[in-house]
C-alpha cells in the first residue's frame, strides 16, 4: 500500500462526477483508492497487474498537481512515460519570489509552458508551488532542464534556443512523438 497527499481542492477531480474517475483510474491501473476528503491523503492498494499498479501513485499525484485525469491515465498508455515534479518552491525565497518564479514558468499568456510541450512533445502544468511533467524520460529531462534554467534566471531567449536545439536532436532521433501517443 502506498500513500499520497493531494490539495483539498483537486479531490473532486480525482474521485469524478460520481466516483466516475476514480472507478476508470482504479480499473485501468489495477488498483483501488481509499481518498480520505477531510485531509487530501489517498491511499492506493494493488488489486491487479502489479506493473500497471506501480504507475497509480504517479497517477493520483499528477492528478492532485493539476493534471487532468485522462492526461494523468496517459502513463499507462506507454511504459515509457513518467511523471516528474520541479518544486517551485525550494528555490523560491518567499511568496513575492515564489510568484514571480511561477511568472517566469508560465510566459506572456502562457506562451513559455506552451513552448516546453510543443518543442519537447511532454505535457507540462504549472500548479500551486509545482511544476508537473508527463513524457518520455528524454522529454521529462529536457523540460526539467528548461524549468530549471528560468528558475536560475536564465534569460527565456537562451531557454528557447535550449528547447529548440533539443527538438532537433529529439527530431533527428525519431522521438518528436507529439502529446499524445498517436495523437496530434
Amino acid at each position: 500500500m502506498q500513500h499520497v497527499k493531494i490539495p483539498q481542492d483537486r479531490i473532486g477531480v480525482l474521485i469524478g462526477e460520481g466516483g466516475e474517475t476514480m472507478r476508470r483510474i482504479e480499473s485501468r491501473a489495477g488498483v483501488r483508492l481509499d481518498i480520505d476528503s477531510e485531509n487530501g491523503k489517498v491511499a492506493i492498494e494493488q488489486v491487479g497487474d502489479p506493473v500497471d499498479a506501480l504507475k497509480g501513485p504517479d497517477i493520483v499525484e499528477a492528478i492532485g498537481r493539476g493534471f487532468a485525469p485522462e492526461d494523468a491515465l496517459t502513463l499507462l498508455d506507454d511504459d515509457m512515460r513518467m511523471f516528474d515534479l520541479v518544486d517551485i518552491g525550494a528555490v523560491a525565497r518567499n511568496s513575492k519570489d515564489m510568484k514571480r518564479k511561477k511568472g517566469r514558468l508560465i510566459g506572456e499568456n502562457g506562451r513559455t509552458r506552451e513552448l516546453m510541450e510543443e518543442l519537447t512533445g511532454a505535457m507540462v502544468v504549472i500548479y500551486g508551488s509545482t511544476l508537473g511533467i508527463i513524457g518520455s524520460p528524454k522529454q521529462t529531462k529536457i523540460v526539467r532542464e528548461a524549468a530549471e534554467r528560468l528558475l536560475d534566471g536564465a534569460p527565456h531567449g537562451s531557454v528557447y534556443s535550449f528547447l529548440e536545439r533539443k527538438h532537433n536532436e529529439l527530431k533527428r532521433e525519431g522521438l518528436d512523438y507529439h502529446r499524445y501517443p498517436g495523437g496530434t
